[in-house]
């Protein structure tokens, strides 16, 4: 299904760097390359809400709702215009230890080899293939990046942490940078100024969304043990964030002054707020969440249930992460544009 016209790619015939942007999602890594001076030209994404959110932000890209496969090809209005980058975050749940012991499913771990389509067919002078760092132990990874070699890549692969980037969120990925020409720099640099706290991503302002008392009878025991233990180390009146589902291992809470653990697909932290004595509870809400990947104010979620924008901001890459790798890849060609 094709969300968009076709478009007729003139208007962007003077740009000097072009990019298509396969596993797409909502626009996490267009946003961050649109920011470092690429037009995105054209997207893919199996799931339909993703595809018209990205359409949404992106209205001049040709917007693909399909799922690749080993025969996926571009269409013929992107093949009949030059692609200079690919991007493409393959799926990562079954790399992901969050998956835990259940079982793999082979083709979602394969789904890095079904960029291979568009790299032969476009031969974009560069590529970046992002994921969770656990795709490195996948069996087939040596595979994958022996198929980019025998396209005439150089490869860098390099684990980058989203909060050195200015992102209010530790959030550890895995970027493998491929150019045809040279072998990529080993160090992408991180953005000046140092991290950001999860108080640059969350309200503690009591009357912007409500919160019901910490202390119910319907609260899961877990949940007020968690609490119990943010408020025996930081003192009563102290906000403060809890893992509400599931469990980590530093104690299932968090100081408001470091950046936010890893955001996922699912509804889980917490906000614990004071109203004079009584702590009160409430979830985080999607524009703290989106604060919290340091999308721009003006990226939108147009549609969907709180769960599913919830789901795409889980699934995204932090822009400014893209955003320094498009940087630090592309460097001479990005200079050249901007000098013109």
């Amino acid at each position: 299904m094709h969300l968009a016209k076709r478009v007729r790619f003139s208007h962007i015939a003077r740009m000097s760097l072009r990019a298509v942007d396969l596993f797409c999602g909502a626009g996490g890594s267009s946003v961050g390359a649109r920011s470092a001076g690429v037009e995105i030209v054209a997207a893919v994404d199996a799931w339909d809400l993703a595809a018209t959110t990205f359409q949404h932000n992106f209205p001049r890209a040709h917007v693909i709702n399909d799922v690749l496969s080993d025969r996926s090809r571009p269409p013929a209005i992107v093949r009949d215009t030059r692609i200079d980058l690919l991007l493409a975050s393959p799926e990562c749940t079954d790399h992901s230890v969050a998956k835990g012991n259940r079982p793999r499913d082979e083709e979602s771990l394969r789904s890095a080899q079904f960029v291979l389509g568009y790299v032969k067919a476009l031969k974009p002078r560069w590529l970046v293939i992002e994921n969770v760092i656990q795709m490195r132990r996948w069996v087939g990874y040596e595979e994958f990046a022996g198929n980019l070699h025998r396209q005439g890549y150089h490869l860098t692969p390099q684990v980058l942490d989203a909060a050195d980037f200015g992102v209010p969120q530790t959030r550890r990925r895995l970027f493998i940078l491929g150019d045809r020409e040279r072998i990529p720099s080993e160090v992408v640099p991180p953005r000046r100024g140092g991290q950001r706290s999860a108080r640059s991503a969350v309200s503690v302002a009591t009357d912007r969304w409500p919160a019901k008392p910490l202390y119910s009878p319907k609260r899961a025991a877990g949940t007020i043990a968690r609490a119990e233990r943010a408020m025996s180390a930081l003192g009563r009146g102290v906000p403060f964030l809890i893992v509400y589902y599931g469990s980590d291992g530093a104690g299932g809470w968090q100081s408001l002054d470091r950046p936010l653990r890893t955001l996922t697909t699912l509804d889980r932290f917490g906000l614990v707020t004071w109203e004079g004595e009584t702590p009160m509870l409430r979830m985080l809400q999607v524009d703290e969440l989106k604060k919290g990947m340091d999308f721009p104010k003006e990226f939108e979620l147009p549609s969907g249930s709180r769960r599913e924008r919830i789901m795409m901001l889980g699934n995204a890459v932090c822009p400014p992460v893209m955003e320094a790798v498009v940087e630090s890849l592309c460097a001479e060609r990005l200079s050249a544009k901007a000098a013109a």
